[in-house]
């Protein structure tokens, strides 16, 4: 269990990343790279990257497998969304970091030849380890890079209103099954065993698209604390349109049939329509709408509420991020407030 400890200031500087982190991303991208984990939704994604990448992310793989220790200067703290300014945060990784965490590395796997260099802080690998990732990205995420930011935005979106309706520590203890709040410790279930002290510098919340099932943190204590945790992609994200393009109407009908598609373009297009309204709108009868809204909400693209004595229904930040909508902004900027360790 990872157990993160808060101090009051703490509490007054958490942020949510608002856009994807892309080291993160490459990381956490990398492990799911190599497993079957996620199968119907990551599938299609695992298929076309492989035969894209071939035996040109060797190296990425050795420094990232899919269980157990990641490096920490792989994911360097950077406010910036732009995947150039985190590889130079990389580059410029102390020779000392890079001797701790290669030397953490090689305890758990034997490390080819070139592992030592890095280790060293040679230039031309790390140059050459900078290119890999860089390559990487290009052909495996860069191609859904807009379905990563619609994603990212409707889980920030949502994190943003919760934090205005419900409080903060609402939102901590709901950031995923396995995270409880009980002040002033969040405890997060994790493959080891570690307790990180903020001390006052707050905490960077990460919504990756690639984070499977368990939150990730650094091993290293003394840098920004971060916390990875998944969203939910939605089935078909890597078919529905193509690479970075919303489902067309034609592939929303296959994969939710004719008239629980008009039901959801029809939310989205007129939020907070209750059940008779959206039965009219959709020459649908209301027990009709009511039941594919059951439908929507039970697989995560609709939230229902009662207003009035009626059932509203709203696109939820799944179902804004399946059509590609803008997310709804709830003000300005980010919302304030171990490892790398793949099981």
């Amino acid at each position: 269990m990872l157990r993160i400890h808060f101090t009051t200031e703490d509490l007054t500087r958490i942020r949510i990343r608002a856009q994807p982190h892309p080291l993160w991303e490459v990381l956490l991208s990398l492990h799911l790279l190599q497993t079957r984990h996620g199968a119907a939704v990551y599938g299609p994604w695992r298929r076309g990257a492989r035969a894209a990448l071939g035996p040109s992310s060797d190296m990425l793989t050795t420094l990232a497998p899919p269980k157990g220790y990641s490096p920490d200067f792989l994911t360097p703290y950077v406010d910036s969304p732009d995947l150039d300014d985190g590889l130079e945060a990389l580059l410029s990784t102390s020779s000392a970091t890079l001797r701790a965490d290669m030397s953490r590395l090689a305890g758990q796997t034997r490390l080819p030849g070139w592992a030592s260099r890095l280790a060293s802080g040679d230039v031309d690998v790390m140059r050459k380890l900078a290119d890999r990732i860089r390559h990487y990205h290009a052909q495996a995420l860069l191609p859904y890079a807009q379905v990563l930011k619609s994603h990212v935005a409707a889980e920030w979106s949502l994190r943003a209103g919760l934090t205005m309706t419900h409080g903060l520590e609402h939102v901590l203890s709901t950031l995923h099954p396995s995270i409880r709040w009980t002040a002033p410790v969040l405890e997060v279930g994790y493959p080891v065993d570690q307790d990180l002290h903020l001390h006052g510098r707050g905490l960077v919340l990460v919504p990756s698209f690639f984070c499977w099932q368990t939150p990730m943190s650094l091993v290293d204590t003394t840098t920004q604390p971060v916390l990875a945790y998944p969203i939910d992609p939605v089935i078909g994200w890597a078919t529905s349109g193509g690479p970075g393009r919303p489902p067309t109407q034609d592939t929303l009908v296959a994969l939710l049939g004719r008239t629980r598609a008009t039901v959801l373009r029809t939310i989205a297009d007129r939020p907070s329509l209750n059940t008779t309204q959206l039965a009219r709108a959709t020459g649908t009868t209301p027990s009709g709408a009511s039941q594919h809204a059951a439908v929507l909400r039970a697989a995560g693209l609709v939230i229902t509420q009662r207003r009035n004595g009626s059932a509203v229904h709203t696109l939820s930040g799944r179902g804004v991020a399946l059509l590609d909508r803008p997310a709804p902004r709830q003000g300005g900027g980010e919302p304030d407030g171990g490892g790398n360790q793949a099981e």
